[in-house]
């Protein structure tokens, strides 16, 4: 699941994919609401917030909604450096040390948020979560050859559109149009399934919610890593 890329993989594959980390995705984005007020992966909406703040003359609340924007673009930066370094050097696991990274990440900022809550309220812990965030999008953008956008719903929703009429023009390649519709709804449904787990966890829990996320892609990303090394 995290070590083929591109041609190489089945749709079946990148469902598995979709439906792990777009639920895992789900659940940050909900619960860093939740936390904060603010959406750590929807950069469609921040940036519509961003526009909103500029023009009301808001300065703090236009400084944290650029730094969000960036800090997702820094997350998917850091990403496709390290995708690329692990793909020059031949490391077939690449992507599951990507996701193992952006686990440990998510038990720091978990641990940090139960610890220092008053702390990482005024920033910190929805900078963090959107860097987090670009990391998982590229990285599951760029084994997929983007078929599978884990953090970016409204493209998904688009794909099930185009996959619809798809289906009712295309009679010759029906059998592709169905599978690609099948992911983009399991995507979907994956997001808003962890977004639902993701409030719930976090009304209960608080920060631990992080840190069960952060431990539910280890156990993902860990086996992908021993299975790449055997091979």
């Amino acid at each position: 699941m995290l070590i083929r890329e591109g041609e190489e993989r089945t749709f079946d594959t990148d469902i598995r994919l979709a439906a792990l980390l777009s639920g895992v995705a789900g659940a940050i984005n909900a619960a860093t609401f939740q936390a904060t007020g603010l959406f750590s992966a929807n950069m469609t909406g921040n940036v519509s917030a961003l526009s909103d703040s500029i023009s009301l003359g808001q300065v703090s609340r236009t400084a944290l909604m650029v730094s969000l924007v960036l800090v997702f673009i820094v997350g998917a930066f850091s990403s496709g450096l390290l995708i690329e370094a692990g793909r020059q050097r031949g490391v077939r696991a690449i992507y599951a040390y990507s996701i193992s990274f952006e686990a440990v990440m998510l038990i720091a900022l978990g641990a940090a948020d139960l610890t220092w809550h008053s702390v990482l309220s005024g920033g910190g812990l929805i900078l963090g979560m959107s860097f987090v965030m670009g990391l998982q999008n590229a990285a599951t953008t760029r084994i997929s050859n983007a078929r599978v956008r884990t953090t970016h719903v409204s493209g998904m929703a688009t794909d099930i559109g185009l996959g619809l009429a798809a289906m009712v023009t295309a009679a010759h390649d029906r059998k592709s149009a169905v599978a690609r519709l099948r992911l983009y709804l399991f995507t979907i449904i994956a997001f808003l399934a962890g977004g639902v787990a993701g409030v719930a966890l976090y009304l209960l829990s608080g920060g631990y919610v992080f840190v069960v996320a952060g431990w539910v892609l280890l156990a993902i990303a860990v086996p992908e890593v021993r299975r790449a090394r055997r091979s």
